[in-house]
This record gives C-alpha cells, structure tokens and sequence, in this order.
C-alpha cells in the first residue's frame, strides 16, 4: 500500500497540472459511472492530501475521495494516452493531460458529513502538520499498550506511516519494534514525529524512500543513493546492520513483518 509520501505526492504532481481546468471525465470499467457523470465537465479547483486520502475538489462544492489501499494505481501522461484497462474506474481529459486511476479501494463523492467523519478517524499527519501534532501523536502512543512496532501502523495514531517507514523510523530511534508503545518516552515520541516529518518529506520530494544518511554512504543527495543502499534494516533480514555490523532480524506482529537490529535497537 503506498505510503503518505505517495499520496501528498500525487496531490502535489497532479494539482500542478490538471487544477484549474475543465476535465472531461468517464468511467470506464463502469463502476464510477454515475460519479463520473456528475463530474465530467466540472472544474477541478484543487487536491487535497490527508494520510493516505486524496480529496478531489470541484466547482460547485463535489468533493471526490480517492484511497488506494493495496491494489490502487494512477497513470498519466501528457499526450497519446493508452486505451484504458479493464480495470480503470476512473479518466479524466483535459489539455493538459490524461489521468488512469485503476484500483483503488475507494473513489467515491462524498458530502461534507462523510469527509469529517474520514478525518476525525485518522491521526496527525505529518505532512499536513498542525501545532498540536506531535503532542496528539505522543499522548496516543501513551495510551497504547500494543508493541510500538504494530502502533505505528495505526493510521488514527499517525496518518500515513506504512510499513517501510515504521521500521526505519524505529531503527533511527533506537527502539525495538516489540516494546510496549506506552513504554515509548515522551522525547521518544517526539524523535520519531520529527524523523516522520523529515523522512516522509524527503520521500514526497524525490518520490521514493530513502531513510540512509546519504552523506555518510557517500551521496551528494538523497535522490542519488542506488536502490539496494537506501534503507537501513526494511527487508534486510540476515543481512549485516549497516551501523554495527549485527544481523538485521525480523518478527511478525499482527501479520506484517518488521524488521530491526538488536543491538541498535535493543529496549
């Protein structure tokens, strides 16, 4: 599932080009016809991002949701677009370009109630950060009692973390994935806010994760470090830790793998 970086990315990539113009809009696969219909002919005024939530903005108030969940994809191109695919739910035309959206786990018009209640469900994110923030973000691990490693994950705790980020983050900090998330300090919490701010930022720029000090591995930018160098412990398990030399181990918790290093990581 991609994580919040990808989507305040595709908010930001998007606005840049369609925001402001008239859009042609269908649904090909048939699933979002009536939406589409509602839609089509309607300017776009603007997208917005929240966690993993895209919200579509139109003139005359219609506010399009869109989640990708696990299976969700969005194409674009320029010009000499592709037929769409039997799974494209939504397309959309306009001078500026061509948009496929295949599947996602929502896409949906919502009235004003509806996206209140998605967001009143969701924690802070750390893209869209508010003064308050990183203290909802501390007092929510406080109240938990579940391993910090399967917390993170809990998109009312924080908006758009996955599961790339929760392992890196946790690395960073110093702290083992199976300790309770209410054992986790409160200068804890707000290192692993501010690594989230920063490591999420740096992804939404140059779209793609990189969590390495990409100084320190020799890199002049974090965009210039090669795929197999970019993370510190995700999906290195028996691999040698690239800070202490220990081997990376992994664990289940609730059904998603987290990998971390003992010895840098170890309470």
């Amino acid at each position: 599932m991609p994580e919040g970086h990808t989507i305040h990315r595709a908010a930001r990539l998007q606005r840049r080009r369609f925001a402001g113009s008239r859009l042609s809009l269908d649904s090909p696969q048939g699933r979002f016809s009536e939406g589409a219909a509602a839609l089509d002919g309607r300017t776009l005024i603007t997208i917005d991002a929240y966690g993993k939530h895209l919200f579509y903005r139109w003139e005359d108030g219609e506010t399009l949701h869109v989640h990708l969940g696990l299976f969700g994809r969005f194409r674009m191109w320029t010009s000499d677009p592709p037929e769409p695919t039997d799974g494209t739910r939504l397309r959309w035309r306009a001078d500026a370009g061509t948009l496929h959206l295949s599947g996602p786990t929502a896409c949906e018009l919502l009235d004003p109630d509806a996206e209140v209640a998605i967001r009143a469900r969701l924690g802070p994110d750390p893209l869209a950060p508010t003064p308050d923030g990183p203290v909802r973000f501390a007092r929510g691990l406080a109240r938990r009692r579940a391993p910090v490693g399967q917390a993170l994950l809990d998109q009312a705790l924080i908006a758009g973390i996955g599961n790339v980020y929760r392992a890196e983050m946790l690395f960073l900090a110093g702290i083992n994935p199976l300790r309770s998330a209410g054992d986790v300090t409160t200068a804890q919490a707000d290192q692993l806010w501010s690594l989230a701010v920063t490591l999420l930022g740096i992804g939404e720029r140059i779209g793609r994760i990189v969590t390495v000090d990409h100084a320190r591995r020799g890199y002049r930018r974090p965009r210039d470090v090669p795929r197999g160098e970019r993370l510190y412990v995700y999906r290195r398990h028996g691999e040698p830790c690239l800070v202490c030399g220990a081997q990376i181990e992994r664990v289940a918790l609730s059904g998603r793998t987290v990998w971390w290093c003992a010895t840098c990581q170890p309470s």
